[in-house]
């Protein structure tokens, strides 16, 4: 009577366990690619990728072309977003507030990831300047 019971119970959760679905994560995976790639273009990445692709394929990149093309694209990003704002502000009939503030955060972001990586490169020549010599 034990084992028959047994069996019964489970046969009924072989069942319920094969007719439960599998959980899709391909949407799951698809929004996690794109807040990476949004995450990318707001750190400025994009800009050093296409900085290593102008230098000819030859693997040397310049630090100095790269951190200028980093900065003018971080100010480029926070003078459109102030652009969007003023626009806003003024009752331009084209204005969108959305668009303003995500640009403006867009831009709040990229400059904070400019700070911290000012903050590396400094606390990086303190870390050499302090080798003995």
């Amino acid at each position: 009577m034990v084992s028959s019971l047994w069996l019964v119970s489970c046969n009924l959760s072989k069942k319920v366990l094969m007719a439960e679905p599998k959980m899709d994560v391909s949407k799951i995976d698809a929004l996690l690619a794109q807040l990476q790639t949004g995450a990318a273009r707001a750190a400025g990445k994009t800009a050093s990728a296409s900085t290593i692709s102008d230098t000819g394929g030859n693997g040397s990149v310049d630090f100095t072309t790269v951190l200028k093309k980093s900065l003018d694209q971080v100010n480029n990003t926070q003078q459109h977003a102030a652009k969007l704002a003023r626009d806003f502000e003024l009752g331009t009939p084209e204005a969108n507030l959305t668009e303003a503030m995500i640009s403006m955060q867009k831009a709040s972001i990229s400059f904070q990831y400019t700070v911290q990586v000012r903050n590396k490169l400094v606390t990086a020549y303190q870390d050499i300047m302090n080798m003995p010599v």
